[in-house]
């Protein structure tokens, strides 16, 4: 079983739009994995119909019982991030604000505040519209630990992908060089990066692979719409070159992608031209990048 993680230096690459694509031509030999959990969108894409669900718990946050609570203050003259407004005339927790360090806890002389788990968000198995699994989450609005839910989301991954013998794990992980990220790498065999030919783009595809380069993971690259900046691209096949990171392709910029996706369509499902085949050519070239590796 080998685990690709898709990524990318910055937002709005077609990341997702790579992934999901990905994971239709690999079909049922594939475990796919939406490890964007603050932005999860591929579900989108995936029509995916939930079997399982169970809320993620992880961190503490304080928590104030009003009946014994005597409003003395003390709590809120020791947070140092603001958390414990009073309200109508009484201290509460702002849950946004609180950073679990448990400090109004220990001053509390009437043993009035708690510290509790939070619930995070939650996470789903799910089958997906061509009969995959796919396995993702949903960070709660503000929520922290974004990087525990991604592992958890990538356990459960394996975990099935072990279980069912499949061939793949497809990864799409978050954009960036965040926590996420760092846990959407842990243990892949293969990152493929998709990029786009602006400086921010060519600036970020350097960030994103000084981090690939820490998991000593192998690398390869997509450039998408690549004919709207030939110089950048230029210097981006250059920067592959010179780094050793396999070249996968050039995809030109065409609004079949937005067509496909307002359709909730991956391109291999809506194009019947180029894209098409270069995206097969891509999963063939990948698929065996990995078995080299």
């Amino acid at each position: 079983m080998k685990e690709i993680v898709v990524i990318s230096g910055k937002g709005g690459t077609g990341k997702t739009s790579v992934t999901a694509t990905l994971a239709v031509l690999a079909g049922n030999d594939a475990i796919v994995a939406d490890c964007d959990v603050d932005a999860a969108d591929i579900h989108l894409l995936m029509k995916p119909i939930v079997e399982k669900s169970e809320n993620f718990f992880s961190g503490v946050a304080a928590k104030i019982d009003e009946d014994k609570c005597t409003n003395c203050g003390i709590c809120a003259d020791v947070c140092r991030f603001n958390a414990i407004p009073v309200i109508d005339n009484q201290h509460s927790i702002n849950s946004l604000y609180c950073e679990g360090c448990g400090y109004c806890e220990k001053v509390c002389t009437v043993e009035a505040i708690t510290m509790n788990e939070m619930n995070v968000g939650d996470w789903y198995i799910s089958k997906t519209k061509i009969d995959n699994t796919l396995v993702h989450a949903k960070l709660g609005i503000g929520a922290e630990n974004s990087g525990k839910l991604v592992a958890k989301v990538k356990n459960e991954a394996k975990r099935l992908a072990v279980e069912n013998n499949k061939d793949y794990i497809i990864v799409d992980g978050s954009p960036g060089i965040g926590c996420p990220v760092v846990s959407s790498l842990s243990g892949a065999n293969f990152a493929v990066l998709v990029t786009e030919p602006s400086l921010s783009g060519l600036h970020d595809l350097k960030r994103v692979f000084e981090l690939v380069k820490k998991f000593n993971l192998k690398a390869g690259c997509i450039i998408n719409k690549y004919d709207i900046n030939k110089e950048v691209t230029n210097e981006i096949i250059q920067f592959l070159d010179k780094e050793s990171i396999e070249y996968i392709a050039s995809f030109p910029y065409d609004e079949n992608f937005t067509k496909a996706m307002t359709f909730g369509k991956t391109i291999v499902e809506y194009d019947t031209g180029e894209l098409k085949d270069l995206m097969v050519s891509s999963w063939e070239k990948i698929k065996g990048l990995i078995k080299s590796n």
